[in-house]
């Protein structure tokens, strides 16, 4: 196949482009799952005149952060975080307000959809301290983060409470816990601000939190977020880690999830995230709560509640790592890979292979063959993870993951987490400015959009603001990539990101449709990729990876790798041009190595060019010189929610 090259004018590109996204994907009511036939049948119709006549589908990607903390969260207030859950909504929808630094910040566009996922431990619990309320500084642990946080010291203050939670040290007499008035008193307040802000068909304000199973401080977080208004969601409180209304074993808030569905009639689901720094425990074999393997009640309730898995945010990019993937030129990005959350613990190779998406994705076509289900069936979200109240992520606009990593000529040169014990230590230039979620959903509704998640119709971006899709089938042809409306044959001939493929017929072997449109104002897309995964005869696990698009005349060399595309940048004045790339990939790709019998995975990976980090713009506006090693050039890049192909049992 040839791919496409770089267009002459990038002005009609993107014309005829948008043309192509407006008729993204029929959104489906259920599960992605098998081809419909339904869709089959309009595309034998004859089409009326107007092409838009009986169009129920998402005409564009909405993007959003499924994961932000507010001054309601315990560490983000010890930090210094003043903006809270209403604030954050305001934001979101593209306000400006000051931060908690005090500087003035808005977005260079709104957001379509936010959620406030404060921890629920201790929800609350910090604008008590903040404000010296004496029952809190009764407590001496109490009384002396409130003079640390009065005396400047914030940020060590909240160190020493994540690291208090972390290990089970921290003061019962300061917990607020689920039942109080306190407690209370912040959830509803939580579930007031999203209903304000909620504006069906424009904005969507989700109720949500976070469960922060941290312990040891191996991260084990959930986000759980509710389809539903305050109505529902008022109707409980949130599960909590600590003992005894709490557990940190993910088994028990699958039962508090299923206990809310039963007793409200709602609907929730949880994502996953930052298996990087969980030490090898996001993506069990052996569960590290009993040390016995992972059993069917586990993968049936996983594969249940736990729908999508946050792949990128601030701490760090789980997609591959290069110690897993050695033959994956674009593995080794924004990695997190020294320790645990609070770096108690350093990182061991061991590890790896239960933190990382694509090696849980593998995991599980080996778990699904051995116990019927596959645990490790999610799509793919990007989201914050700041706490600052504020989903700032634009690479020239970034403010940082707390409110000491907002803009200063200091943050350059300062060290975020610091364990001398272990030796393992992260810098703030570190910290990277990810990623957003996209859904393709029928209309900006808590509904809409929650249905696309459940079904995984999602992907996720470090980022930008890129267009992406991916249909998978049997039947997809090399001209099916030069029609202006490729969803309405995607739909017609497979199923979108997120669906599945099984019992291929005879002869045939699986085909893709890839699309990607670069973020209107930003970088130009270098290629286009997709991961496969597959499980062997043998049980053996196995990767590979293929470019399917890309830019220019490139040709691959005799190892199948494809030269790079080049680099625009000039760092020291943060800036580049889009002379190379293109605005638009598009392509049919057969899977080259196909065997029936073999259960599998494809995702789609869109590449940009390179562009300037967070770092080169710092350094442009504050004259400072970066520490030795800092990155200073980023790839930016989306991952798809998979595809999966199951043989025939």
């Amino acid at each position: 196949m040839n791919p496409p090259a770089a267009l002459k004018s990038s002005v009609t590109t993107l014309l005829h482009a948008a043309a192509l996204f407006a008729v993204a994907a029929a959104a489906l009511a259920h599960d992605a799952g098998t081809p419909d036939p339904k869709n089959a049948e309009r595309l034998a119709k004859k089409p009326a005149y107007s092409p838009y006549v009986g169009r129920d589908y998402p005409t564009r990607p909405l993007f959003g952060d499924t994961h932000l903390h507010t001054s309601f969260s315990m560490d983000a207030g010890a930090f210094g975080a003043r903006v809270g859950p209403r604030d954050a909504y305001r934001f979101a929808r593209g306000e400006e307000l000051n931060s908690s630094s005090g500087q003035p910040v808005k977005l260079a566009r709104p957001l379509d959809f936010l959620v406030v996922t404060d921890h629920s431990d201790n929800m609350g619990f910090f604008p008590d301290l903040f404000a010296g309320k004496a029952e809190v500084l009764a407590d001496p642990t109490g009384r002396r983060w409130y003079d640390m946080i009065q005396a400047g010291k914030g940020g060590e203050a909240a160190i020493d409470i994540i690291v208090q939670f972390s290990q089970g040290t921290f003061p019962k007499n300061l917990m607020y816990f689920p039942g109080t008035r306190a407690y209370k008193g912040a959830w509803q307040e939580t579930i007031d601000a999203a209903e304000k802000y909620n504006e069906p068909g424009r904005f969507t304000a989700f109720i949500g939190f976070e469960w922060t199973s941290n312990t040891g401080g191996n991260n084990l977080h959930r986000n759980v977020i509710f389809r539903d208004n305050g109505d529902k969601a008022s109707q409980v409180e949130p599960f909590t880690v600590y003992p005894p209304l709490g557990s940190d074993n993910p088994r028990d808030l699958w039962k508090w999830m299923a206990a809310y569905e039963q007793k409200t009639g709602g609907s929730v689901l949880a994502i996953a995230h930052n298996g990087n720094l969980s030490n090898g425990r996001m993506f069990p074999l052996i569960e590290s709560f009993t040390n016995k393997a992972v059993d069917k009640p586990y993968v049936e309730q996983r594969a249940k509640w736990e729908r999508l898995y946050e792949v990128t945010q601030t701490k760090g990019t789980g997609e591959a790592h290069p110690v897993l993937s050695p033959n994956d030129e674009f593995a080794a990005f924004e990695l997190w890979d020294k320790g645990n959350l609070d770096g108690s613990v350093a990182k061991t190779k061991e590890m790896l292979e239960f933190e990382y998406a694509r090696s849980a994705l593998q995991n599980g076509l080996k778990l699904e063959k051995e116990l019927g289900t596959n645990p490790y069936k999610f799509g793919m979200v990007g989201s914050s993870d700041a706490h600052t109240g504020l989903s700032a992520l634009e690479e020239d606009n970034f403010f940082g993951k707390t409110t000491p990593q907002e803009p200063s000529p200091h943050r350059l040169t300062a060290t975020f987490v610091n364990n001398a014990k272990t030796g393992v230590k992260i810098m703030d230039w570190e910290v990277g400015s990810s990623g957003y979620a996209a859904v393709w959903a029928n209309e900006n509704t808590r509904a809409s959009i929650w249905d696309a998640m459940q079904r995984k119709e999602t992907y996720a971006t470090t980022g930008p603001r890129m267009a992406v899709r991916l249909f998978g089938g049997w039947d997809f042809v090399a001209a099916d990539a030069t029609d202006r409306q490729p969803a309405r044959i995607g739909y017609a001939k497979g199923v979108p990101m997120g669906g599945d493929l099984s019992n291929a017929p005879a002869g045939k072997v699986p085909t893709f449709l890839a699309a990607a449109l670069k973020d209107p104002i930003g970088a130009n897309l270098d290629r286009y990729q997709i991961v496969k995964g597959w499980l062997d005869k043998a049980g053996k696990l196995h990767e590979k990876v293929y470019d399917v698009a890309w830019s220019g005349g490139r040709k691959a060399d005799a190892n199948g790798k494809l030269p790079s595309v080049g680099t625009t940048v000039d760092v020291a004045n943060a800036n580049w041009s889009n002379t190379i790339g293109a605005p638009e990939l598009i392509a049919v790709w057969r899977d080259p190595e196909f065997d029936p019998t073999q259960a599998a995975f494809y995702y789609g990976r869109v590449i940009e060019i390179p562009t300037p980090r967070w770092t080169a713009y710092d350094v442009k506006r504050f004259g400072n010189k970066p520490l030795e090693g800092t990155a200073m050039t980023i790839t930016e890049r989306a991952y798809t929610s998979p595809i999966w192909y199951t043989p025939k049992r």
